[in-house]
């Protein structure tokens, strides 16, 4: 398997191929983690991409990548709402249909983002293996082309555009935090930190309720979960995909889970401390880089695309 891993060269071509769609993201910090001042965290803010999400580096990797005929068959994808938006901004960069099959239970604001990018929206079932059933029979019938959100190298690849700027940024970090939902980002990251500089850690950090990959490395294989359920609505897939469980069980240092107070915990301290709006996935890895207290991490800030709402309603809790 591991002859199938995304390589650094697969990721330098693909930072050249999403330049045109999405941002160098900044690097914020370092901030203090607590009054010993043992520990510091660096934030890589993908809140601020076009779409509010790192989701556009993979799906920007993959559709351009597409020839002019399978762009214009137009494009399908399954999502719990940040790749949605992605392939929905990317399509229509390139003037092409695209349709995002979402839960019935995504959050409105990533379904009217959805919706804003010119996407046609289905919503079914709760869980990700529902949606892309329903992607699939689209597809078939329609004769779309699926943008996978995780399980696939040029959306890999894509996500690991994130870990080529953290070095860059920060030559000193000695880790990198990352959320994980079906392990995409996760696996790019890990395969352009690795491929770069072998001595940084690379740590993946799940919801308590959604512990899919660390359960999966436990088990030596992928394995899917009877449910999840999180606060972080985009980390919520019931199974890691092979080609992503392959990458953390080869490159990965660790994969730990953090409850649902942490995560609330790290959305208030982003913005209380850093100024940084985030949606509850978003703030998963700084809730594990807060915990770790190490030297220089680096903790990515996947995404902001959260609701007036629920973001006054975590913030203003003591």
């Amino acid at each position: 398997m591991t002859d199938e891993l995304v390589t650094l060269d697969d990721i330098r071509m693909a930072a050249e191929r999403v330049r045109p769609l999405a941002l160098t993201t900044p690097l914020l910090g370092p901030f203090v983690v607590d009054e010993s001042q043992r520990g510091s965290v660096w934030l890589k803010c993908e809140n601020l991409q076009p779409m509010g999400a790192f989701k556009i580096r993979g799906a920007a990797n993959l559709i351009s990548q597409l020839t002019p005929v399978a762009r214009a068959a137009g494009v399908i994808t399954y999502s719990s709402g940040n790749h949605g938006q992605a392939v929905a901004l990317v399509a229509a960069h390139f003037h092409i249909p695209a349709v995002v099959v979402m839960p019935t239970t995504a959050p409105a604001v990533k379904v009217d983002g959805v919706r804003r990018h010119g996407a046609e929206v289905i919503l079914e079932g709760t869980t990700s293996t529902e949606r892309l059933r329903r992607a699939r029979q689209e597809a078939a019938s329609r004769g779309l082309i699926i943008v996978p959100p995780f399980d696939h190298r040029a959306i890999i690849a894509g996500a690991g555009t994130v870990g080529l700027e953290i070095l860059r940024q920060q030559p000193q970090a000695t880790a990198v935090y990352v959320p994980v939902g079906g392990g995409g980002l996760l696996s790019g990251v890990a395969a352009a930190v690795k491929g770069m500089r072998q001595g940084v850690r690379v740590v993946g950090v799940e919801p308590t309720g959604a512990a899919k990959m660390s359960r999966s490395i436990a088990a030596g294989e992928p394995i899917t979960l009877d449910s999840t359920s999180s606060m972080a609505d985009g980390l919520l897939p019931v199974r890691p995909g092979d080609l992503t469980f392959a990458h953390a069980r080869a490159l990965v240092d660790e994969v730990i889970t953090v409850p649902e107070e942490a995560i609330a915990q790290a959305v208030r301290w982003l913005f209380a401390t850093a100024k940084v709006v985030a949606e509850p996935s978003g703030a998963v890895a700084v809730a594990g880089a807060l915990a770790a207290r190490e030297p220089a991490a680096v903790a990515v800030v996947s995404g902001g695309n959260v609701s007036a709402e629920l973001f006054a309603s975590l913030v203003s809790q003591a």
